[in-house]
């Protein structure tokens, strides 16, 4: 499946791009195992993903869990937790 990811603050600086399409192997189902995923492809991931509880994600422009289904996604913005004020 073909999926777009963006990146955004140190998570784009780590990876080097603000998004890129991505052919996801089938058995990179949710959010948790793209993650894991895109940490085990390149020392870049390996870098942005070191601890991917710090991970948060919007698939479609909605927040989801790590838990949460690719199936029909069409992106999948990654980035760190956001605090303002």
């Amino acid at each position: 499946m073909a999926l777009n990811i963006a990146y955004f603050a140190w998570v784009r600086e780590r990876m080097g791009i603000s998004d890129e399409v991505v052919e996801i192997p089938e058995n990179v189902g949710n959010i948790g195992a793209l993650v894991a995923w895109l940490a085990a492809r390149d020392e870049r991931g390996a870098l942005a993903f070191a601890e991917p509880h710090r991970i948060r994600a919007a698939v479609d422009g909605v927040m989801m869990g790590a838990d949460a289904p690719l199936a029909d996604a069409r992106e999948v913005a990654l980035f760190p937790p956001v605090t303002g004020g």
